[in-house]
């Protein structure tokens, strides 16, 4: 598979540069999701884990030549506002994602703190990313799949900067109930911008934590 991305992607080069269009093309390559191979429930790539939802993306072409990786979290929703804006081109108001080119030439400038994640098909969940923290609520079990659920329930909190490969699910721990509150806040909130609800969120039936320290409003982000 590997090689035939490879020499697909060759081709296409190749075309481009034949027909004298290369200088004029920006060129995207992504995936459209990740994949966990069964290792985090029974299907292979649905979930709100890292391996499932960081995907490869690359971009070659004017304003893309220089080199270098972007650190902010970037959407699928982005891609369209940051082509239109490298053409010249208006981006529409009624477009949901932003443009990346700010970051290529300042890194470290003002960019969205968390994004939200859709996870379907298998199930009906939602999911916030934000620099440390992951936070995932899915509707109740039994729950036949759907576009959205009027009601969803805490699932999982991961703790990124400490457990980077999210083997510990804090949900409903004492010590970081301040921090499932807030990105509780922060995800009812982005649902209401990109699907225009406000469904209820059920907290985790709350358990004791041993060995974790009180995480303060101070330290989510």
């Amino acid at each position: 598979m590997v090689k035939r991305l490879d020499d697909a992607l060759g081709r296409l080069m190749d075309a481009l540069k034949s027909s004298g269009q290369i200088d004029n093309t920006i060129v995207f390559f992504l995936s459209d999701h990740g994949c966990h191979f069964k290792t985090r429930n029974g299907e292979y790539k649905r979930s709100c884990h890292e391996a499932s939802i960081r995907v490869p993306m690359m971009a070659t072409g004017a304003g893309f030549d220089g080199g270098g990786q972007v650190r902010g979290m970037m959407s699928i929703l982005d891609i369209a506002p940051t082509l239109l804006e490298a053409a010249g081109l208006d981006v529409p108001d009624v477009m949901q994602g932003r443009s990346i080119l700010p970051l290529l030439s300042a890194p470290k400038a003002a960019w969205r703190k968390d994004l939200m994640i859709q996870i379907s098909e298998s199930q009906t969940a939602r999911a916030l990313r934000s620099g440390r923290w992951k936070y995932a609520v899915s509707a109740p079990e039994g729950t036949e799949p759907q576009a959205r659920a009027s009601t969803y329930h805490e699932t999982e909190l991961y703790d990124l900067a400490h457990d980077p490969y999210e083997l510990e699910n804090l949900i409903g721990c004492a010590s970081h109930v301040d921090v499932a509150a807030e990105m509780r806040r922060r995800l009812l909130a982005q649902l209401a911008t990109y699907e225009d609800a406000t469904p209820d969120i059920v907290p985790a039936d709350p358990r004791p934590t041993i060995g974790q320290r009180k995480v303060a409003p101070a330290d989510i982000w």
